[in-house]
């Protein structure tokens, strides 16, 4: 059963909508331990001073900010409540916008919206308003004492709220080295919307899977098995080429796709089995 990480309200004018916050996504991450390699004792962090390399205890330790290579400036905990905003445990939505307007690059996170007693017809109302408006709404949101941006979206039969970026944290594109558009031939960019047509299909996020995590998962569940004895490798991973004739490579792929050779990956199988305890 999940539990509400964050209770509040969404608010915009008069209105107040009583909700839970849930999270909308898991990161399903293998954790691994550094270990010494000899007896394969767990190896721990310790806290290191750079001017003489001794270990530094909790109690010690304050937190700085270098403003100048070397410098540091010492903040306090009173320091940081003076720049805390106020927690008003609400969603406070300040303005309502086109969907369409919104680069996606300014999404984050996103978390489910559940109404509370007595918030039901007023949470359907915002959710229904705004998916015929085809409208989103912009808020601020205090989550564990940081102050987020981030939009109301109305999700088939939710609302979900989805953390966003403020604009000073994207990076200017600028800063990269993009090289000047190329010629692209009519005859080019015909034949690679001709593939992009016979490679499309339906959107099924099922059918896409971390293969890396469960290829992984297998490795380490048959070396439990064997005792820790290696496993051997099966990976065949594809080398880099140079494209030189685009139009004979773009030809290559259309005859495949003809062919059916290129088709969408199929869903990985269960990779749910679990580790044998050892003996």
């Amino acid at each position: 059963m999940m539990r509400a990480i964050w209770k509040g309200s969404i608010s915009f004018s008069l209105i107040n909508i009583p909700i839970a916050l849930y999270p909308a996504t898991r990161r399903e991450e293998l954790k691994f331990r550094l270990l010494r390699a000899s007896d394969l004792s767990p190896v721990n962090y310790k806290r290191v001073a750079e001017a003489d390399g001794k270990e530094v205890p909790w109690e010690q330790i304050v937190k700085g900010y270098e403003y100048e290579k070397g410098k540091f400036i010492v903040l306090k905990d009173e320091d940081f409540k003076r720049a805390d905003v106020e927690a008003t445990q609400s969603v406070e939505i300040l303005d309502f916008v086109e969907l369409d307007e919104i680069d996606p690059i300014f999404f984050d996170k996103p978390y489910y919206l559940e109404p509370e007693k007595r918030g039901e017809k007023a949470y359907g109302l915002l959710r229904e308003a705004l998916k015929q408006s085809g409208k989103v709404g912009i808020a601020k949101v205090v989550i564990k004492t940081r102050q987020h941006l981030a939009a109301v979206k109305p999700e088939k039969n939710l609302l979900v709220l989805e953390l966003m970026h403020f604009a000073e944290e994207i990076i200017d594109t600028k800063e990269l080295k993009i090289p000047a558009d190329p010629h692209i031939g009519a005859k080019e960019l015909e034949m690679a919307k001709d593939l992009i047509a016979k490679m499309s299909g339906k959107w099924n996020p099922e059918q896409y899977q971390d293969e890396y995590r469960h290829a992984l998962q297998d490795v380490i569940n048959k070396k439990v098995e064997s005792g820790g004895k290696e496993v051997p490798s099966h990976g065949h991973a594809k080398k880099p080429t140079n494209v030189v004739d685009l139009v004979s490579v773009l030809q290559e792929s259309l005859a495949h796709a003809e062919k059916g050779k290129v088709t969408k990956r199929k869903p990985a199988t269960s990779h749910k089995r679990k580790l044998k305890k050892a003996a």
